[in-house]
């Protein structure tokens, strides 16, 4: 049996070209930047279109301030002839009702927020297209006693998250000032944000990069993040040395598999002891890990490689983030057999799982560690075959 007849097909999504722009050319291309819309604030500063009275459920003799409980202030952005409204709230459990433009990433779901709980306060910031009813903006935030506010802490990523390509990019700067009104208010003074990498979403991240550029924010860390496209056959892209030693995990009987969460401690271990023989710690604890694969069970999956006596020579954690998009987490396996490189024939069997389930990109992660780029990792990456896309770094004082 193939890799591929190994595991039953999945809902398609759609499939992405193989080549993915810069970040210039992608904004040069987008004439108009998308966003997201945000909950209605406690006032309106300007008398709303028939449509958004409908949105925002506004009595239609109402031009008075209205105002709701457990919300700040609603209004309309100045840009976008009054078609955009802005809304915050407090705390990621209440989440808006309203339907979204396009799917969450996994990280920026109330669900996934609420299983990394934190004592900074939470805001959610939204942009809702008045006409289409839908939300097209979505931004999480935590803003520390200290001053500071983050995107999201203890995930890949985070931000303002266009799910949209037809907001202009004048209403996402908009949405941003706004935003930032209101952290200042809070006593924010620093803002910093990490965006996923260009590849997730080129135009909508392109745009919000860009939103953010002019908005006065500033790149403290570019990084280089590798992804493989499910269009393409997995050994087309393989430089030839990898390709050999694919061969030689497979001549020697290693499998790959999908292994049971309740092996999880067992496998966490394995990952750990492999990551400690590099100088490399695992960022979550077990208990944290365990709580993901419980809360999300259809996002976090065990994969492994077992050599012909079935013991592991590999090991990771495969996370289904969304938008046809799967992060190879924690790859790990032991030095001793290096000479095998069994993670190549791990990465065949996640991209096996990723053409069967209709996904668009195996995400290979960054090669940034605390100490720096770690060059022979971004080569390894590149040697299987791996799509180069910016993931930025990005910071104010507000």
């Amino acid at each position: 049996m193939s890799l591929r007849d190994a595991f039953p097909p999945r809902p398609t999504h759609a499939k992405p070209t193989s080549t993915t722009p810069s970040l210039p050319e992608l904004v040069r291309a987008q004439p108009a930047a998308a966003s997201r819309a945000s909950r209605p604030l406690p006032c309106y500063f300007a008398v709303p279109s028939p449509a958004l009275r409908r949105l925002l459920s506004v009595p239609a003799s109402s031009s008075s301030p209205v105002f709701r409980e457990n919300s700040t202030a609603a209004r309309l952005l100045p840009a976008g002839p009054g078609r955009y409204a802005w809304e915050v709230r407090e705390g990621f459990a209440e989440a808006s009702t309203k339907a979204l433009a396009s799917e969450l990433f996994l990280y920026q779901q109330p669900a996934q927020l609420g299983a990394n709980p934190s004592s900074a306060t939470e805001l959610l910031a939204t942009l809702t297209d008045a006409d289409s009813g839908l939300i097209v903006g979505w931004w999480p935030l935590r803003l520390a006693p200290d001053g500071r506010a983050v995107s999201l802490d203890q995930a890949p990523f985070g931000g303002p998250d266009l799910l949209s390509s037809a907001v202009p990019l004048a209403v996402v700067r908009a949405w941003i000032a706004a935003t930032e009104g209101e952290m200042r208010a809070r006593g924010a003074r620093h803002c910093m944000l990490r965006l996923p990498a260009l590849a997730y979403a080129p135009p909508a991240i392109a745009r919000v990069a860009e939103a953010l550029r002019l908005s006065g924010y500033r790149t403290v860390l570019a990084e280089v993040n590798n992804h493989l496209p499910f269009a393409e056959a997995y050994e087309t892209r393989l430089h030839p040395s990898e390709r050999r030693r694919l061969h030689k995990c497979q001549r020697h009987g290693m499998r790959v598999e999908q292994e049971p969460r309740l092996l999880l401690p067992l496998a966490y271990a394995f990952m750990r002891r492999c990551r400690e023989e590099k100088g490399q710690a695992l960022s979550l604890s077990e208990a944290q890990l365990t709580e993901l694969f419980q809360r999300f069970p259809n996002n976090y999956f065990l994969f492994s490689v077992r050599d012909a006596a079935g013991e592991w020579a590999a090991m990771t954690v495969a996370v289904l983030v969304g938008n046809g998009v799967l992060y190879n987490f924690y790859p790990a396996s032991p030095l001793h057999l290096n000479a095998f490189s069994p993670v190549v024939l791990l990465n065949a069997g996640l991209h096996a799982f990723g053409q069967a389930s209709g996904l668009r990109l195996l995400d290979l992660g960054t090669s940034t560690l605390p100490t720096g780029l770690n060059e022979s990792l971004l080569r390894f990456k590149r040697h299987l075959g791996g799509v180069p896309s910016l993931k930025l770094t990005l910071e104010k004082t507000l």
